[in-house]
């Protein structure tokens, strides 16, 4: 933590305070991206496409680009969980639970 304050401190405020206004266009211009956990699936999705289109216009700043990356992380990550917790949802309704699931495949061996 203190090598990049003791080498170079000029540098290390300058890239902190470069990279907080290249990380709010990354949710579509906000001041504060809002937390992914706190978005529906849909919203991320959407916020997800925003965030690859930016991307694929090569226009943004190294800086940016690399906020614009990691947001879209983020995202993605929030939109396999809505996914899986869905597909959790799916197979508990047709009763399809994980140790059900377990206790045949052990039966089948």
């Amino acid at each position: 933590m203190a090598r990049p304050t003791d080498s170079s401190p000029d540098r290390s405020s300058a890239s902190t305070t470069d990279r907080s206004p290249d990380r709010a266009p990354a949710s579509g211009g906000s001041p504060a991206a809002p937390d992914p956990a706190a978005l529906t699936y849909e919203q991320a999705r959407d916020e997800l496409a925003r965030v690859v289109d930016r991307l694929e216009t090569g226009a943004a700043t190294l800086e940016e680009s690399l906020a614009l990356w990691e947001r879209g992380e983020a995202l993605a990550a929030r939109c396999q969980e809505w996914l899986d917790g869905a597909r959790e949802r799916l197979a508990a309704a047709r009763g399809e639970g994980r140790d059900a699931g377990g206790a045949r495949d052990a039966d089948a061996s």
